[in-house]
């Protein structure tokens, strides 16, 4: 909806401002963009006077005019400066911006520590932020400063391994910086009262279906990282990286999805649709660039998925020309360098005996992982993980589904739970049952002989 203009096109204000037009608007206030660059933020003096009187702005910092029967204060946001309601801000492209936030962020607190915010306007120029009193209802400070940086996802500022995952730009550790600059503690000191419970308590590491996989995972990465000053008097600097295979389904993905989901850690991936490339030097060339930033972004995860299309054995037939040659190569010399600057990496491939040699030696990836199809203890597991979260009937029993599903893909047992709960809902009733289970089930087989529903017009 267009915004109602306080002042026509071309106005002009004192110090020679033309007036282009409204950007956004409150009950007493307007933001104007400015001929030539810049905004202008305008104010009624009720508004404006209670931002001089609670000491957010100077009164000389306002110009003045009278325009019709209303005086109207403006503030000179200055160009190429934010000036702009928070809750419409793009999130941040450069460090610096993003400490110029967290700066403005506490100077404001230090003012007033009880007016929401989640309505302010961010003034760069004064590095201020001014409420706006309306009615809405109040957001909590972590939460209006979480939507802040990452442009208007609702996420704490004390969840810094979801604000890692957001934000994967930034880097852990500038990350760390903004939040510290704008008094936000981490995960070990959330600033909570005592007895208060956190709600980004860190729980243990769990992996749904696969207790074994979750507990080399627990074992060979995320005790090193959780306790990394123990482990480095030993010279174990980082976690070293890990190959899964396994077939089509068992797994893998998944796996590797719920354990930088735990880490929080920034992610990015190497897979032949995004980089390979049928000109010679330009695969190499973007597979150096993932890693550069990968190791930018450190501590990070890098995930090579498909590894045969990439790394297979360079002796044999097609995969022995120069080209092949020179990517496997730079993987060979980029492994090493980024467990060096802190990068996890894990690969995934379902056919490794195509891998070259070189690249499953020792001190590239350490740790060569056979992830089998689900055993139907595995699978029983995760039916009642899936189960449990849901109102079932007491009559529901999984483990004759357990038996039938076992050494089938995991996400055939993920869509069984899903799609028997959309059956019971379907057919009026509040709670899974044995039926809407078993349905389901019939529907997966009926999809793999072929026989399923088919839809069209004679």
């Amino acid at each position: 909806m267009p915004l109602d203009a306080w002042l026509p096109v071309g106005y002009e204000l004192p110090g020679k401002l033309r007036v282009r037009g409204p950007v956004a608007e409150g009950r007493d206030w307007q933001i104007c963009e400015i001929r030539g660059g810049g905004r202008t933020l305008l104010a009624r003096e009720s508004i404006a006077r209670r931002w001089i009187v609670a000491g957010f702005l100077e009164e000389e910092s306002f110009n003045s005019f009278e325009y019709g029967a209303d005086r109207i204060l403006f503030l000179d946001g200055g160009e190429s400066r934010s000036l702009e309601p928070i809750e419409i801000s793009p999130s941040p492209d450069t460090k610096s911006e993003a400490l110029a936030r967290a700066t403005a962020f506490a100077a404001t607190r230090a003012i007033d520590g009880t007016s929401s915010l989640h309505d302010a306007i961010y003034v760069e120029r004064f590095s201020k932020l001014l409420p706006t009193w309306t009615l809405s209802s109040s957001v909590p400070d972590d939460v209006v400063f979480g939507a802040w940086l990452t442009g208007g996802v609702p996420v704490s500022a004390r969840s810094r391994r979801r604000l890692r995952s957001l934000m994967t730009w930034i880097g852990s550790a500038n990350l760390d910086e903004v939040l510290d600059m704008a008094r936000f503690p981490d995960d070990m000191g959330t600033g909570l009262t005592v007895g208060e419970p956190s709600s980004d308590a860190k729980t243990p590491f769990e992996l749904a279906g696969r207790p074994a996989l979750g507990a080399f995972f627990r074992e060979h990465v995320i005790d090193i990282i959780e306790n990394e000053a123990r482990y480095k008097a030993l010279g174990i600097d980082f976690p070293s990286a890990i190959i899964l295979h396994g077939p089509p389904g068992c797994g893998k993905t998944f796996a590797v999805e719920r354990l930088i989901e735990y880490l929080g850690w920034p992610s990015f991936s190497i897979e032949a649709s995004t980089v390979a490339s049928p000109y010679i030097h330009e695969t190499s060339k973007k597979v150096a660039t993932v890693f550069n930033e990968a190791m930018k972004a450190a501590p990070s995860v890098l995930v090579i998925d498909e590894m045969e299309a990439f790394l297979t054995d360079r002796q044999t037939g097609a995969s022995s020309g120069q080209h092949h040659v020179e990517e496997v190569a730079e993987f060979l010399r980029r492994i090493p360098e980024a467990i060096k600057g802190r990068v996890l990496i894990i690969a995934m491939t379902n056919r490794i005996e195509m891998i070259d040699p070189a690249i499953l030696r020792r001190g590239r990836f350490d740790h060569v992982v056979k992830v089998d199809m689900a055993s139907e203890e595995e699978v029983l597991a995760l039916l009642k993980i899936l189960t449990s979260a849901l109102p079932c009937e007491l009559s529901l029993d999984v483990v004759p589904l357990a038996k039938t599903l076992a050494g089938r893909p995991l996400s055939d047992v993920a869509f069984i739970a899903r799609e028997g709960a959309r059956l019971a809902a379907r057919s009026g009733k509040d709670r899974l049952d044995q039926q809407s289970l078993d349905t389901a089930l019939a529907a997966v087989e009926r999809k793999d002989d072929g026989s399923s529903r088919k839809i069209g017009f004679n």
